[in-house]
């Protein structure tokens, strides 16, 4: 049945891939279960949780809206592509340090909505660590671990405080 389908090409996590899949199945689909990337998690099946972001093109989408069709030719990071040489991103190692994973289904779309706020912003402020994440759901937490793990990631990568003040830290907890 696969050969039916005409053949498309992305690049997942650096590496060419050629599938031969309904090409309106989901990207979410695809790298789940035709490509056994489960790190990527399904939440609400909408584009309103977040769970299932992926970065396409340098561009944070959700997975769960876009038919692979559109991936065509496109190179798709996914949050098993954050480690690298079997090391941790350093938001990872924030996420373990801080408690920013909770359950799980939320964290591979926190992680990589904040992987793309920080390669646009490496030193973003509370509001901004805010507003980069704003398309994420989480139900186990308030986000404060959450935030304070995106933080630490921003302060280890610039060797100091990511947040200028802590009263502004505090007054955005609230």
């Amino acid at each position: 049945m696969s050969e039916c389908w005409p053949p498309i090409h992305i690049t997942v996590n650096g590496e060419g891939r050629t599938l031969r899949v309904p090409p309106m199945r989901r990207l979410l689909d695809v790298l789940r279960e035709d490509l056994s990337l489960t790190g990527t998690k399904e939440g609400c099946g909408e584009g309103e949780c977040g769970s299932c972001s992926v970065r396409m093109n340098g561009e944070l989408v959700n997975s769960c809206l876009v038919p692979v069709l559109q991936a065509e030719g496109a190179s798709i990071e996914t949050v098993e592509g954050l480690a690298s040489g079997g090391e941790l991103h350093p938001l990872q190692q924030a996420f373990l340090a801080c408690g920013g994973a909770q359950c799980g289904i939320c964290t591979p779309g926190m992680l990589m909505a904040a992987t793309q706020l920080l390669a646009r912003n490496p030193h973003p402020s509370f509001a901004e660590i805010r507003e980069g994440l704003a398309g994420n759901l989480c139900r186990c937490t308030g986000f404060k671990r959450i935030f304070e793990s995106v933080i630490a990631a921003a302060a280890a990568d610039s060797g100091g405080e990511a947040i200028n003040s802590k009263t502004e830290q505090a007054a955005h907890a609230r």
